[in-house]
């Protein structure tokens, strides 16, 4: 016995089914109450059909025996009134009658009764036709409860469904996928999976389709993949998706989806967070190697110049130390901030690279042109207007800037590019601070320093 028929079995013990008996002979109520009641059936009867319709109404038996022939309202027509009432017409009915021939069957059986017994009354048969009746209608009551069960779970199901047919035309969706992409009820039926997926995405599940069409014996889960998704409204939205083949009467897929978009955007949130210096809020060192090695390849292909500007803060310890660690902080804020304000096109960018040093990235950007970005970098921080009250060099905070620019070629390296500007930035502080040096292409200096570079690979 299945977990099912135990738990059914438990409840008709609990509760025994009821019989309600209508029919204007009391000898035939008496003895159809004793005979069911025997068989423990809980047992209602009636003398008329105008009492029968209001015990239905009432009662709500799990089964009704039902004469046809009765003064007044007759048996035809009180089940009439049984099947036209929401809540009587689903309650199975068994005519009785002596009247037995085939289109006196025929009319109880199109009028909505589920058997016929002829009279005079055989019990044994009518306890046989009592109970197949009363098993069909347990069998149903459970398949519409497990059905229902099912629906309510699919419709409060937190992932989206769908129901695909082999030639990808979405058959069903729950309300959740309605709801993740943005349509009605049953909007999406009949639409195919292609018009939501990218079309080389929609291909591969295509050929899946068709290959488990061809051999279905063989067909195994797709599995998860991530998938973008076009919403109703024409934006994408990410999506996990898991498609499973199931064969009924014909090969149906079940896709489930899950909203990953908040994960997305946290991931993107802490890439981007893996890019950023976490007090200037510019990029830090490890996003500007990555980008001066995407830039410096670029360079390489199309030939044109690639400048660096390096720059350190005057005297910045000395600000820490009169001033204090908080001052300190909100100083390289303001002087970060007016940096990336010269960073204005896609293939610039300014990076705090360490402490008080940062650093910018100018594409396609020669040496003179550097210079003058460099100047007017210089002169925005000065203009800023910062109080360095131990500063030597100005009332205010400055820097010194070191600018290196080349032609990058397949010896070159972009550590010599940094040393060129390092070297550059360490002269301009010898020379007084607050003041810019440069290491321009195929200058002494870069060639210098490129010189020694080589020489450490070969050694």
């Amino acid at each position: 016995m299945t977990a099912a028929t135990s738990s059914t079995s438990k409840l008709a013990a609990r509760a025994p089914a009821t019989v309600l008996i209508v029919d204007d002979a009391p000898a035939n109520l008496g003895m159809l109450r004793k005979i069911l009641t025997q068989q423990g059936y809980q047992t209602y009867v009636a003398s008329s059909g105008e009492r029968a319709l209001t015990l239905a109404r009432r009662m709500h038996p799990d089964l009704i025996l039902l004469d046809i022939v009765m003064p007044g309202l007759d048996g035809l027509e009180t089940c009439r009134q049984l099947k036209s009432n929401p809540l009587t017409q689903r309650i199975p009915v068994i005519f009785m009658s002596a009247r037995n021939e085939a289109e006196d069957v025929v009319e109880g059986l199109d009028i909505g009764a589920v058997d016929y017994i002829g009279k005079p009354l055989r019990m044994a048969e009518v306890c046989a036709r009592v109970r197949a009746q009363l098993q069909i209608r347990s069998r149903s009551e459970n398949h519409e409860e497990q059905a229902e069960r099912l629906r309510t779970i699919v419709n409060n199901m937190a992932e989206g469904l769908l129901i695909i047919e082999p030639d990808s035309r979405i058959q069903f969706t729950n309300p959740a996928c309605d709801k993740y992409l943005g349509y009605m009820e049953g909007e999406l039926a009949n639409k195919s999976l292609a018009e939501l997926l990218h079309p080389q995405v929609a291909d591969e599940y295509q050929e899946y389709f068709d290959r488990y069409a061809a051999a279905p014996d063989t067909a195994h889960s797709h599995g998860t993949r991530e998938v973008i998704i076009r919403h109703r409204n024409g934006s994408s939205v990410c999506m996990d998706l898991t498609l499973t083949p199931m064969y009924l009467r014909q090969p149906l897929f079940i896709g489930l989806l899950h909203d990953i978009t908040h994960h997305k955007q946290s991931e993107d949130a802490l890439q981007r967070a893996a890019m950023v210096d976490p007090l200037t809020k510019i990029a830090n060192r490890r996003h500007f190697d990555n980008f001066l090695e995407k830039e410096w390849q670029r360079a390489m292909r199309s030939g044109q110049p690639l400048s660096l500007v390096l720059l350190d803060v005057d005297h910045f310890k000395l600000y820490n130390d009169n001033l204090g660690h908080p001052a300190g902080d909100a100083c390289l804020i303001q002087v970060a901030q007016a940096i990336a304000d010269h960073a204005l096109r896609p293939t610039d960018l300014a990076a705090r690279y360490g402490g008080e040093e940062f650093v910018l990235l100018f594409a396609e950007t020669g040496a003179e042109a550097a210079m003058q970005l460099a100047e007017s970098i210089r002169a925005h921080i000065e203009g800023l207007k910062l109080m360095h009250p131990r500063s030597t060099t100005s009332p205010w905070i400055t820097v010194s800037i070191g600018v290196s620019t080349i032609h990058p070629q397949q010896l070159d390296n972009t550590e010599s590019l940094f040393v060129a500007a390092d070297r550059a930035m360490y002269a301009a502080k010898e020379g007084g601070r607050n003041q810019i040096r440069a290491a321009a292409t195929n200058s002494p200096t870069l060639e210098a320093v490129k010189a020694l570079m080589m020489r450490q690979v070969e050694g």
